[in-house]
């Protein structure tokens, strides 16, 4: 089955007090979106990769993607994460699709390709790691129960479904005005089985100023390896 990496990327770093998109933030020398896409690259698993951005950084997006040797689409993002998914689903034609945040830049090509063949072999797959701290449920600011750790799991990207399957879900979600925080959610409401792949710690979403620093030194420690 062919499959696509779909990269959304286009927000608009509201709580990292940029002003503008900060995955087009430095990192180590290289923008934030760069390293995401050098990890779904060096995967080696996907046909083609679909970057979606916003409309203003269309050009510099591309300007990234030229040093890439793979088959690459650029679209604008929508008003929403659930629009932009739809689109960039819309603009393959891969049987298989795997969307990745593209502030995940520490994700690994190993973590990539685990999530993307359990996906082929079970129908769709989510990275994921255990939570380590206790979750709790709360309800008007008390605890109101307390979630088993062996049954939590902290769902990551990429997540990989169906394409087609997927993309009719999301139309079928904004038909009902059901707003979803992840492609999971989407498709849990369809009753499909996703399998959960091994994730890490490392796999965090670049959000605030200091996901920046602990973003520096994961990979200054990987360089040293």
């Amino acid at each position: 089955m062919s499959v696509c990496g779909i990269v959304v990327a286009a927000g608009k770093g509201t709580r990292m007090g940029t002003g503008f998109n900060k995955v087009y933030m430095p990192l180590l020398g290289k923008c934030i979106l760069w390293h995401t896409i050098k990890a779904m690259y060096d995967s080696r698993v996907f046909d083609e990769l679909v970057i979606v951005t916003g409309s203003e950084d269309i050009t510099k997006c591309k300007e990234i993607l030229s040093e890439f040797n793979i088959p690459v689409k650029v679209c604008e993002g929508g008003a929403t994460r659930q629009e932009s998914v739809m689109r960039g689903l819309a603009a393959s034609e891969c049987d298989m699709a795997a969307v990745h945040d593209g502030a995940r830049a520490l994700v690994l090509p190993d973590i990539i390709r685990a999530a993307v063949f359990a996906a082929q072999k079970y129908g769709a797959a989510a990275v994921g790691v255990i939570p380590k701290d206790t979750v709790k449920l709360s309800k008007k600011g008390f605890i109101s129960s307390t979630v088993r750790r062996e049954n939590a799991v902290l769902i990551q990207t990429p997540q990989v479904f169906s394409r087609l399957a997927l993309f009719e879900e999301h139309i079928r979600a904004e038909k009902d005005g059901f707003i979803a925080t992840d492609d999971c959610m989407i498709m849990e409401r369809a009753g499909v089985q996703i399998k959960i792949t091994e994730g890490s710690y490392e796999n965090i979403k670049i959000t605030t100023p200091e996901d920046i620093f602990v973003a520096e030194r994961i990979l200054t420690e990987r360089s040293k390896n």
